[in-house]
């Protein structure tokens, strides 16, 4: 398994909608621990946690309450995370920015 399962397009993302370090700390670390229950969906780590962000759109709360739908059911969470579709990898490029190599 990959040290940091946080892609960097990610950790930018949750910087700008997360921009208190606490918050922020506590935000990458349930990101983490998310990214490992949700390796038996054989989805994108990146694509899982990116729908995650993106539902909570900033607010603590909703974060919660993205993780919780995720560990419910990860279709529902591409699905309210607006990644559900098959041009997700497009969406993804748009919510995140282009993937670097």
């Amino acid at each position: 398994m990959d040290e940091d399962l946080i892609s960097d397009r990610l950790l930018g993302r949750v910087r700008r909608d997360f921009p208190d370090a606490d918050a922020r700390r506590g935000i990458l670390g349930a990101l983490r621990i998310l990214a490992v229950e949700l390796e038996d969906s054989l989805q994108s780590t990146e694509r899982l946690l990116t729908a995650v962000v993106v539902i909570a759109a900033g607010d603590v709360d909703h974060f919660r309450s993205a993780v919780r739908l995720a560990r419910t059911d990860w279709r529902d969470l591409l699905m309210a995370g607006g990644l559900g579709d098959g041009d997700w990898p497009r969406t993804l490029d748009e919510m995140l920015g282009p993937a670097t190599r």
